[in-house]
């Protein structure tokens, strides 16, 4: 058994809820699950509860509310009371507190009126800070799609999250990237506060990593790293974050990704990428 390493987190969107991939998990010292009260159709921490039984004590859980069943589906919402009702059904469906609970996609409900959307945030955000005062999760958080909306709402009033979730990696566009850092030093959060997620822009299975080597982004890369490693390596420099969440139900996928921590990401490849990709967004604009 690895000693645990905390900047992997098992991400559990679209997962199947086996046993296996928990068990695997915590033989390669990944000790961190995150999820969410949607997932599973609004079922993941019920599921999560029924197979992980003795070893969800093992790991600390991050989830996520925002999401409500509605017909048809799902609706999301920033009203404090039903954020409330989700943390504390969400309690009950785990059976233990989560140790974070983040506010999932606020920017999906924001008014338009930018005095309206910074007043529903900040509501927003005050519910989960109580939430976490009152013993429902040990920290609360912000996990953004899409952060582009919020840097320009944030001022010293509204609470402050302990953990902040953005997307990470090669295929992030420049402007989310440079948005989840603006979020981030509004917020003034320090890099291991700030968590990456979907790394591979939505699965590894995307022709892209048959076609692209990302080798040129790693230092001293050599024939054991993969292009998935390297990318995934390369997903904690864009933007920097400390932990990165990914989703698989594949043993020998999660024990490739914690390899590749071994290797170092080239900080000023990376560097004139961004400048590259900045530049070809500025001409598209143009």
């Amino acid at each position: 058994m690895r000693e645990p390493d905390p900047r992997v987190v098992l991400g559990l969107h679209r997962s199947r809820h086996e046993r296996l991939i928990l068990t695997s998990a915590l033989e390669l010292g990944v000790e961190a699950i995150d999820t969410s009260f949607n997932y599973h159709g609004f079922s993941a921490h019920t599921a999560l509860a029924g197979v992980g039984g003795d070893l969800l004590p093992r790991f600390t859980v991050s989830t996520k509310v925002g999401f409500f069943p509605a017909a048809g589906g799902a609706e999301h919402s920033l009203d404090p009371g039903r954020l409330r009702a989700a943390v504390e059904q969400t309690n009950r469906d785990l059976g233990r507190v989560p140790d974070l609970v983040f506010l999932h996609n606020p920017e999906r409900s924001l008014p338009e009126r930018s005095s309206a959307g910074q007043e529903a945030l900040g509501t927003a955000c005050a519910a989960l800070e109580r939430a976490a005062a009152d013993g429902l999760c040990g920290v609360w958080g912000v996990s953004s799609w899409d952060p582009r909306p919020l840097p320009g709402l944030v001022d010293g009033t509204m609470p402050r999250p302990d953990v902040v979730m953005v997307r990470s990696g090669l295929l992030v566009p420049v402007d989310v990237l440079e948005a989840s850092e603006a979020l981030a030093a509004r917020w003034g959060l320090e890099p291991d506060q700030l968590w990456g997620m979907s790394p591979f822009g939505g699965g590894i299975g995307d022709p892209l990593w048959k076609t692209f080597d990302p080798q040129v982004f790693v230092q001293d890369p050599d024939d054991g790293l993969s292009a998935v490693q390297a990318a995934f390596r390369t997903a904690y420099r864009l933007p920097q974050v400390g932990r990165v969440a990914v989703g698989t139900d594949d043993p020998s996928h999660l024990a490739e990704l914690v390899t590749a921590l071994r290797y170092e990401a080239d900080v000023g490849s990376l560097r004139t990428y961004r400048r590259l990709l900045r530049e070809r967004t500025g001409r598209q604009r143009a």
